[in-house]
Parts: C-alpha cells; structure tokens; sequence
C-alpha cells in the first residue's frame, strides 16, 4: 500500500481507504448500499488491514449510526492499527437541535460517535456539510475544544464550496484555530467539477482530497454498458436520484474509453478508474466501498501500477466537458492559460 501525506498535516493515509457506508444497512439509501453485519465487517477490516488500508470511513448519519457501531465492533482489538475517520453536520432528526454543527450539537455528534465507534478518539473529523446557520467562528472554536480535549486528532469537512472552505481556513489563521486538512469531495472520470476550483484551492491551501464515490455512484463498475439495461443487482435501481447525475451519453463515452484501456491493461474497468483518480493532483485518499471480500480484493487491484500517459490522457478526453465560467477561459484562451497553468501532472499531496 501506498501511503500519503493528508493535505498539508503530518497525518501519513492510505491512497486506498474503505467506506463502510455499507455496514448495517438500514432505510431506503443505505439498504440499497449494502447490509454488512459485524461478523462480515470483521473479515473486511482483516482483509483490509492486511493489504495496508488502515484508514476507514464513516458517518452519523450511515444508516442512523448503525455504520459506526458495526465498525466499531469490527475494530475491537486493533483499534491502534486503524485510523477512523467520520463526519456529522447532517440531519440526524426532526428537531431543532438535529441538523448543523453548531457548539452543542457538535459536542453531542462527537460524545455519540465516541460511543458507536467504542473509542476514545477519532482520527479524522469531517463536517458533511456547511451550516450557513452558525458562524464559522463558533464551529471552528468547537473544533478547536475538542482536539484539546483529545477526542479528534485532525479536522476537515465535506461538500463545501470554494468560498465556504476559503472563509472556514481563512478564520483559522486568523484566531489561531485548527485549520482543514481534508475535504473529502465527489470526484470520478463522470464527475469532474471537483477540479473547477476545489483542486486548486487544495494545493493552494494545502487541503487533501479524500474522494468518494469514486466509481461514479455504481456506474464505473463495469457492469452498465451502451445499449444493456442496467444488471438486476445493481444499487442504481433504487439509488440513482439520490447520487450525483451523468448523461447517459457522456457515462456510455467513459465507459467505452475505460473497456479499451482495461483490454490493454489485463485490469479491471473499476480498477482502471480508481487509478486515474489516485494520479490527480492533491487526491490524498480514495474511498473504496465493498459489499463482499471479492469486491474489496477487486478494488484492492487499482494500487501498485499506472496508467501511461497515453492511457491517462486518453480517458481525461473521454471524460472531459465545458467548464463552467469563469473557469473554462483559462482552459481555453492562451491570455488566460499563461497566468494559470494546468494543475494535471503536479504530484502534490
């Protein structure tokens, strides 16, 4: 296993990490995602932490904290070869005290994960989303308690913007608090919005990427293919208006890219795409998901090997699209592109 520097802290990840979105279960989205009991969990984590992935993810709101019990579970015993990292700031019920990351539900989200996970620490704490709520200030003064206090060695959030993320590092240097480390974002060769403006503020900034959904939602699997109906186990069938969208056109393109390269390569197509990602810039950690062991050695498969450049730039053309503006001048206008040169082929992170 490969292991990387998060962003610009002294935390050392592993480029592959697993996602036990997957464990327990439980409603509509998480049903669908995979019902990994403890005893299943146990065996991932063994097989997980024998090929060097140490670090696993979760969240509050996986399955209503059902994920976080079961890893906790699977853990016992090598808690200290692991690294946990889990997020909160999303609903976790219909009361005003439910939602956000201000003071007190911080504290009560961390002291209830502290609880599920069976541990006295977390490794890494994500805000899963921007409270526009609460001042930044408060959040990150909570935060600033809680590292003191030992309960969370490194913070970072989760699905902000650009400017969410500047203001939040931007009032961390000012007052002197702990800054973000990780912003764990959706990326993959069928969603690459991530690159706009979150990749260059990371290098920037010193913000590791610690990417999900690396697959495109279950799309890059290798299973959907032009003119094929989607397979009859797939999780797309009751979960794909609750992940991020792709034309059918572009993902059929990508994936037609991805048959060839994986022909050339003797890998896998999930393996070629779980590649591509771990050579972009700032991409500290790649979270991999398994519903059984044959998935995890599968996915296991992306490390120890790359692309050519030939295969690289190959699929960034397949699974290129307009940038939005103000952006898609500097990719398109020699003025611009001399000020901002391209961010691919830089080994940052």
């Amino acid at each position: 296993m490969e292991y990387r520097q998060l962003g610009a802290s002294g935390l050392k990840v592993p480029a592959l990490s697993f996602g036990a979105g997957t464990f327990a279960g439980k409603g509509e989205l998480f049903g669908a995602w995979g019902d990994t009991d403890v005893a299943q969990a146990r065996r991932l984590v063994d097989i997980s932490l024998d090929a060097g992935v140490t670090m696993f993810d979760t969240a509050d709101v996986y399955s209503d904290g059902a994920s976080e019990e079961v890893l906790g579970q699977a853990l016992k015993g090598r808690r200290d070869r692991a690294l946990i990292s889990t997020k909160a700031g999303l609903p976790t019920g219909d009361g005003p005290g439910d939602a956000g990351t201000s003071r007190p539900r911080l504290i009560k989200a961390v002291d209830d994960a502290l609880r599920r996970l069976e541990t006295d620490r977390i490794d890494l704490f994500q805000l899963h989303a921007f409270d526009a709520a609460t001042p930044v200030e408060e959040v990150l003064s909570t935060l600033d308690d809680l590292v003191r206090a030992g309960k969370l060695r490194y913070v970072g959030v989760s699905n902000f913007s650009g400017w969410q993320l500047m203001k939040s590092l931007a009032a961390a240097e000012r007052h002197g608090y702990p800054r973000y480390v990780a912003h764990q974002v959706y990326y993959s060769l069928v969603g690459r919005d991530y690159e706009w403006e979150l990749m260059p503020l990371g290098l920037d900034q010193g913000v590791g990427a610690v990417v999900w959904s690396p697959l495109g939602w279950g799309r890059l699997t290798g299973r959907v293919r032009r003119g094929q109906p989607i397979p009859a186990g797939s999780r797309l069938h009751k979960t794909a208006a609750f992940g991020p969208p792709v034309a059918d056109e572009r993902l059929y393109t990508v994936v037609d890219a991805l048959d060839e390269i994986a022909a050339e390569t003797g890998r896998s197509v999930p393996q070629v795409a779980l590649n591509w990602l771990l050579q972009r810039p700032t991409v500290s950690s790649v979270i991999m998901g398994a519903r059984d062991e044959s998935q995890l050695r599968e996915n296991l498969g992306a490390i120890g090997w790359n692309l050519t450049p030939d295969q690289v730039a190959r699929l960034d053309t397949a699974s290129s699209t307009t940038e939005p503006y103000p952006y898609y001048p500097y990719r398109r206008q020699e003025g611009f592109a001399r000020l901002n040169p391209p961010l691919v082929g830089r080994v940052e992170f």
